[in-house]
């Protein structure tokens, strides 16, 4: 979730791997924005738009429930490749909910940018944090992560980001430790038991997920790469009883083999944010990857229950 500091800002940070022209084609540009603006499962239709200072953008975001929200946006200042600050919510005759300010620059061919979300108040910024959680706002920019890899790089992946209070190093052992991932990386509902695990370079892990009832699913994966203290790789597929591999149980085609990376980024010095990125193994069928691209929302929702987990037993630590 975005950094919440007193004075009533909202802090968020990303970076992407593509130039920072094309990051600012796929704000400025209409054709590109509707492809990714909004929570997963949302589109936009937009009625009006000119991205320049003072102008306006006036559009109607179209949600999954089938209800539609219209929206105002008015742009305060526009440097081309380097800022935005626009204000938010509200109409053209009435107050805007937020500010934000976006600061974008490009290194080694990577882009980052640095959004500051300012409130009236901590109460209303608080207030609208716990919102944009429960909205999934924040798939927004892993949808504009997705969006930049096709764009650039011809690929297709699923995105998910959160960040989380603690340390780098700490949020590291949360990924690489079994006695702490047994607390929290199966899905809600679900529980997971490692029936061998060696986390390391070339190491292996078997495991099962059960939800107590009729359901237990087994998994396995190898680790490609265990960076301290920044960077987790590893192949994973669905398996039987007896580690050969199989289909989704509840989806034959699930792509039978999926590359994991987990990169931490310390956002501040007890602050890490997780990006967590599923992409091609192998060679996937054209049917695998139409239900890998279709699956996304599903799989925000699953990754982010095992988030919230992560978020609750991180909370119980000493």
């Amino acid at each position: 979730m975005p950094a919440q500091t007193q004075s009533a800002d909202l802090k968020l940070y990303r970076e992407y791997d593509a130039p920072l022209s094309a990051v600012w084609d796929a704000w400025s540009r209409p054709d590109e924005i509707k492809e990714w603006w909004g929570p997963r499962g949302f589109t936009i239709t937009t009625h009006s738009r000119e991205f320049k200072t003072g102008g306006t953008w006036k559009y109607t975001m179209h949600g999954p429930d089938k209800v539609d929200y219209e929206n105002f946006t008015k742009y305060l200042e526009v440097d081309n490749g380097k800022k935005l600050v626009y204000d938010h919510g509200g109409t053209e005759t009435s107050n805007a909910l937020f500010r934000v300010t976006v600061l974008f620059s490009e290194e080694n061919g990577k882009t980052k940018f640095d959004m500051t979300m300012t409130f009236p108040s901590p109460q209303a910024a608080a207030t609208s944090t716990r919102f944009i959680k429960k909205a999934g706002g924040e798939a927004t920019w892993d949808r504009l992560a997705e969006f930049l890899e096709k764009k650039v790089h011809a690929k297709e992946i699923f995105e998910i980001n959160r960040s989380f209070d603690t340390s780098i190093d700490e949020m590291f052992n949360m990924w690489t430790a079994p006695e702490h991932m047994a607390k929290w990386v199966a899905p809600a509902g679900f529980t997971v038991k490692y029936n061998h695990i060696d986390v390391k370079n070339g190491g292996k892990a078997f495991y099962s997920m059960s939800n107590g009832k009729e359901m237990t699913m087994y998994g396995r994966c190898q680790y490609i790469e265990i960076n301290r203290p920044d960077r987790i790789a590893y192949t994973q597929q669905f398996c039987d009883e007896n580690e050969n591999i199989t289909h989704h149980p509840m989806s034959p085609t699930w792509p039978q083999s999926m590359l994991t990376t987990v990169t931490l980024t310390a956002e501040g010095p007890d602050r890490t944010r997780v990006t967590l990125t599923w992409e091609e193994d192998g060679e996937w069928s054209a049917e695998e990857m139409e239900t890998f691209i279709n699956a996304r929302a599903g799989m925000t929702a699953g990754w982010t229950g095992s988030l919230d987990k992560l978020e609750e037993y991180l909370e119980q630590q000493p």
